[in-house]
């Protein structure tokens, strides 16, 4: 691989009032070793990328947290389970939790919604993969019962994931959230493109899911990642494409 080439990932840092010792991020597309359908900086081993870039997009990453401080990978399956320790072998489950410095949590997305959690105090920090069975799965509550504090302590950004306007999704989807919370009515518009077919905003369905929790100090959730060249999107590439990685922890310098 040719030294000239920027293994360095460029990172989206999010916009919101967590204390001091939060670190957290999302990589992009836009520096790193990954070729193809996977420029550039693609962290995922699961979707067909070389193994070697994507060890060394993993590696940069490593970098960024420090490597005192491992990634908690997930095998992530759509589901609400809530990783709380850490494993070296990706346990199965769609958000997880830190309350120490020990190790980073993680997950990957190309146009499901990465959701990130911490408490004012800055003793626990959390973040959950989100995509529309997620979301219809519970993965927010699941997530918000496990850090087991006050709802009103809770900050939350809300990070690149597909907007309504490129989202059309069908009546089963429609039905999985207006059946169970009438007024995610709200969240879905008919299509313009097919009968029976709706535009799904997953930021207000998530929205709606949080406050329900009573969690309201929420932030972010104005991208789109299928609109958005330096986002990875898997409706906009039709499934070969990399992933981004939504990365939170405590600093031990800061805690």
């Amino acid at each position: 691989m040719s030294d000239a080439i920027d293994l360095h990932p460029t990172l989206l840092q999010p916009d919101w009032a967590a204390p001091a010792n939060v670190r957290a991020f999302v990589t992009t597309r836009e520096t790193g070793p990954s070729q193809g359908d996977f420029a550039a900086f693609n962290p995922a081993d699961h979707v067909g990328d070389h193994p070697d870039h994507v060890a060394l997009c993993r590696r940069q990453l490593q970098k960024e947290i420090g490597d005192e401080r491992p990634l908690l990978w997930l095998d992530q399956i759509h589901g609400a389970r809530v990783q709380q320790s850490f494993q070296p072998s990706p346990p199965s489950a769609d958000a997880s939790i830190a309350t120490s410095a020990e190790y980073a949590c993680v997950v990957l997305t190309a146009d499901c919604l990465p959701v990130f959690f911490c408490n004012r105090q800055g003793t626990q920090v959390a973040v959950a993969h989100a995509g529309w069975r997620g979301l219809a799965s519970g993965v927010l509550e699941a997530t918000v019962a496990a850090m087991n504090c006050d709802a009103d302590d809770l900050l939350v950004w809300l990070g690149p994931a597909i907007s309504n306007a490129q989202f059309e999704v069908g009546p089963e989807v429609f039905g999985a959230f207006v059946g169970a919370q009438p007024e995610s009515l709200e969240a879905f518009e008919h299509s313009p493109y097919r009968l029976n077919h709706y535009m799904a905003d997953l930021y207000r369905l998530a929205r709606f899911r949080l406050a329900t929790l009573g969690v309201h100090h929420i932030s972010g959730g104005h991208f789109c990642t299928a609109c958005e060249s330096r986002f990875y999107s898997y409706r906009r590439d039709s499934g070969r494409t990399g992933r981004m990685a939504s990365v939170i922890w405590l600093d031990r310098d800061l805690i």
